[in-house]
């Protein structure tokens, strides 16, 4: 169906994902459940980074004194203090962290230092436990060690636990250890079985096919692995086993030999991060899940991640079902025939690697389950890569004396959060425990790949980052802490100047316009002017002061603002006196906002510089300016800066690169869990096919040239797409990074396939003078795409919605009533003769339609253009109802910029619903 959505060019707009999301649209408006209580100003958190550049963290605990010990995968036990602010390694414990398959081949796995907890009596004890992957066999192991100080005790080292895994293949560890108010341990462990023979349920149940199975772990009764494990540690290193787990002490005695009593939840993929409210007993934890990226007929659904909750022991449903029970077929491998399909209610596990029961425990459902693309169900997920994990329950009771608790209206809430969309989510629950609202925390404040969360003692909220990559230690990786202030706010301090460059004397307009006190309060400004290298600075007391610099130098500027309680906040500037950047002048005729396929752009640049000469004289040459054009990504910005960037010359691919999940990964030029980017290149370089073939790959999911790695299927992305991320790979082949400069005057051709908006660089690198380094300037002409969504209009009125849904750019824009408007900033309407609406009308909101006026510069302004009546019709049932009415109206010849109008009327039925607004084309 959604090949036929809207077959109308829109410039990669996609606007057939307006399919379905009509029908949500009410829903996503506001978080299920919305609860009453005020949401909490996000201003009042701040995030401070403790310590950055950390080698592949992964599960941390914080100390009754605040001090944060963490673990990394490779063995190191990690300590910060927030008294020295200082991070020492404190041990390191030999882990293995590969698998070696029959042929000896040694690959990097997941395996290693996996979790870390506390003692609930540590305070008393100094125990801490650790569960890893012992080097010295086949072995995942739960230990306890002495914490005396900051030095762990090696020699205290017990075992309490073993989990037997096997190394042939990877994946899926867990690892993850929590605690409840009895002092009943609960370790997570994975299904410790490849998923690299399909994309859906692994059950290959051939001779020496163990590795491939997860009946033989997550579905076996009498297996430690894709469980949840509940024991009761003991003070002489031993456990005991607590009741209530999922096979009680009264289980039929034929039946006690294929069951294991520490088992608490069962029919787990890989429950990495794991969560136990210590009021409720309840236990939460996310799955990471598959990775098949659409239904397959007799095979399986589509692959998702599930965040789970069990009020009591039960099977969750792996290898059999996955988020609301979805079943596989029972898929012959020998034969590649699928027999039936598995029933929930009555799982059966007949694989000749299980050592268990038969018969299994009914399976239960998902709390909060999605796939790659929108869901449906869950639409506040949005889309991209998995990897779902569970953090902890706050109570508001636990914290009596910190300094920063969290206010109120987090008290009982869940929170849960999301490695691969770097998003934190909080769960409210209803008096039976189920839940009852979902929204995002704190969606504005950036996150790289949060791997474990916990709360301190001064109610603060700590958080491990692990980075952009997998494998490897990132830049990008922090232990952080998101305080909350409830009280009074610092001021949030800008700072900017006319200029921060430039021959002496240079006088330099200083300004603090858009400094801010959240709480209202008076503030007053002071400026420190001083040399870089140090001297006496000259203070100024105003909010935006003037000063000249008479001698050539690096120079600082600092201003400190203070509001009346005495909370003060300080930023500073560089300014350089002594070389004034160059002048650089691109110059073009015709429309200068838009670009049209049949209309080639001239252009002219023109250099001067103060120091240097200039191009009219000779003393700059042709050969020291770089002009640049291509195409960029429509949402990506085109402002001019001090140099040229590697993105300006590799165009829309990097840009979506960029923003997706392929570096976790991937990188540039070594491997990872995938193959390096530049040895893609080379090995398709030539391949007239690759394009197309990669593109499906990164679409669908799939493996087979890289050994048995799995890329997971991207469905949220669409082939154009893909097909320009692609492009960019295979520019790698040859290392080139910069096309060719164009000359300094002549005529671009415009691609008449082209998508995103067309930017022409134009760039110049002085000699320096005074000792003052080389300046750049840069100039930047960036031109629209003639097909413009009207989902990214600068400003809306009230009444207008916008609803995002899938991977697209800009959301939807629904006109709820007459008298409506977007407005664009500033377009040039020269040459423009006609405009082409693209107006849906879904019958999920009941549209009564209307026109579309066209207004220079204000919603009541010049009237240069207006549609006909846009009427409802028979494309609102059936596949038909999403497309759109083409719909066109001349326009009053105009030059020049204006801030244009489209203001939407219906004066018959003013408060209903009139339309869907997808595109407008302008027309020269």
């Amino acid at each position: 169906m959604k090949k036929n959505l809207l077959p109308v060019k829109t410039a990669g707009l996609g606007v057939g994902l307006l399919a379905g999301a009509i029908g949500l649209w009410s829903y996503s408006a506001r978080p299920l459940g919305q609860s009453s209580a005020e949401v909490p100003e996000t201003n009042r958190f701040t995030k401070v980074v403790l310590a950055e550049k950390l080698n592949e963290p992964m599960e941390m605990a914080i100390l009754p004194d605040e001090r944060v010990l963490f673990i990394e995968r490779h063995g190191a036990v990690r300590l910060y203090s927030p008294v020295t602010k200082q991070l020492k390694t404190i041990a390191t414990i030999p882990v293995s962290t590969k698998y070696k398959d029959k042929e000896g081949t040694e690959t990097e796995a997941e395996d290693g230092l996996l979790g870390l907890n506390l003692d609930p009596n540590f305070s008393q004890n100094h125990w801490i436990y650790l569960f890893y992957s012992d080097p010295g066999a086949s072995r995942n192991i739960l230990t306890r060690y002495e914490l005396r100080g900051e030095e762990l005790v090696l020699a205290s080292k017990k075992i309490l636990l073993d989990v037997p895994v096997q190394r042939e293949q990877c994946c899926h560890t867990g690892g993850s250890i929590d605690w409840d108010r009895d002092g009943n341990l609960y370790l997570s462990t994975g299904d410790n079985t490849s998923p690299r023979a399909t994309l859906y349920a692994p059950i290959d149940e051939r001779p020496g096919r163990g590795p491939w199975d997860a009946q033989k772990s997550s579905g076996n009764t009498n297996d430690l692995r894709g469980k949840i494990l509940r024991i009761h540690p003991e003070a002489d290193g031993t456990y005991t086993i607590p009741n209530g787990n999922l096979f009680p002490k009264g289980t039929d005695p034929s039946d006690r030999t294929k069951t294991r009593p520490e088992i608490y939840t069962m029919g787990h993929r890989n429950p990495y991060r794991i969560s136990v409210d210590k009021r409720t007993g309840y236990v939460y934890w996310g799955d990471v899940g598959p990775d098949a990226g659409v239904d397959s007929v007799n095979v399986g659904p589509t692959a998702e991640d599930e965040y789970n909750q069990a009020k009591k022991p039960g099977f969750f449903g792996w290898p059999y079902f996955v988020g609301a029970n979805k079943a596989y077929y029972n898929v012959d491998f020998a034969t590649n025939q699928s027999g039936a399909i598995f029933d929930p209610a009555h799982p059966i596990n007949e694989s000749p690697n299980n050592t268990g029961l038969r018969e299994l425990p009914p399976a239960q459902p998902a709390m909060i389950s999605y796939p790659a693309s929108e869901s449906q169900h869950f639409p506040i997920m949005g889309s991209g890569g998995r990897s779902a994990m569970a953090g902890p329950v706050y109570y508001k009771a636990d914290f009596p004396n910190a300094k920063r608790a969290f206010p109120d209206y987090y008290n009982g809430k869940l929170f849960l959060f999301e490695w691969m969309r770097d998003m934190i989510l909080t769960v409210s629950f209803d008096q039976q425990g189920n839940m009852s609202q979902l929204e995002r925390f704190l969606p504005d404040m950036p996150f790289s790949h949060p791997i474990d969360m916990a709360f301190g003692p001064n109610g603060d909220l700590y958080v491990l980052e692990y980075g952009t990559g997998w494998f490897t230690q990132n830049d990008d990786s922090r232990l952080v802490r998101i305080e909350y202030n409830g009280g009074n706010r610092k001021p949030v301090v800008q700072l900017t100047a006319d200029q921060k460059a430039g021959a002496v004397p240079l006088t330099v307009r200083l300004s603090s316009a858009g400094t801010q006190d959240a709480d209202g309060d008076k503030l007053t400004y002071e400026w420190k002017i001083g040399p870089k290298t140090g001297g006496q600075p000259v203070t100024l007391r105003a909010p935006n002061p003037t000063y000249t610099f008479q001698k050539p130098g690096r120079y600082k500027a600092v201003l400190t603002v203070t509001d009346t309680k005495g909370s003060k906040e300080t930023r500073e500037m560089e300014i350089l006196a002594g070389n004034q950047p160059p002048q650089v002048s691109l110059s073009m005729k015709g429309n200068r906002s838009f670009y049209f396929p049949d209309q080639p752009i001239a252009y002219q640049v023109t250099v001067s510089d103060k120091e240097d000469g200039s191009l009219a004289n000779g003393r700059i040459l042709a050969s020291q300016v770089l002009v640049w054009a291509g195409y960029e990504d429509e949402t990506a910005p085109a402002q001019a800066g001090h140099q040229f960037s590697e993105a300006a010359y590799l165009g829309v691919g990097k840009s979506l690169m960029d923003k997706s999940d392929c570096k976790a990964c991937h990188f540039t030029d070594k491997k990872s869990v995938g193959p390096a980017f530049v040895e893609v290149a080379k090995h398709y370089k030539g391949d007239a096919n690759a394009v197309a073939s990669l593109s499906n790959k990164i679409i669908k999911g799939g493996g087979g040239v890289w050994g048995d790695a799995i890329m997971t299927a991207h469905p949220q992305l669409s082939p154009a797409d893909a097909g320009e991320m692609v492009k960019y790979i295979l520019t790698l082949a040859d290392a080139k990074t910069a096309a060719p400069s164009l000359p300094l005057q002549g005529t671009y051709a415009i691609d008449p396939n082209a998508k995103g908006k067309l930017v022409i660089r134009a760039s110049y690198k002085d000699k320096g003078a005074n000792g003052i380094p080389a300046q750049t300037t840069e100039e930047v002409l960036a031109l629209r795409n003639p097909t413009v969504a009207l989902g990214s209009s600068d400003s809306q009125s009230k009444n207008i919605m916008l609803f995002k849904m899938g991977p697209q750019p800009y959301p939807m824009t629904i006109v709820q009533a007459s008298d409506t408007y977007v407005k664009f900033n500033q377009l040039d309407l020269t040459s423009i003769r006609e405009l082409l609406f693209a107006v849906a009308m879904p019958s999920q909101i009941s549209p009564v339609g209307g026109r579309i006026e066209v207004r220079l510069d204000s919603p009541t302004g010049q009237l240069v253009g207006k549609t006909d009546e846009i009427v409802p019709g028979k494309e609102q049932s059936g596949a038909a109802m999403f497309q759109p009415q083409m719909v066109k109206t001349a326009l009053t010849p105009t030059t020049g910029l204006h801030d244009l109008y489209f203001v939407f009327k219906n004066e018959k039925t003013p408060k209903n619903t009139l339309f869907v607004p997808v595109t407008v084309q302008f027309i020269p």
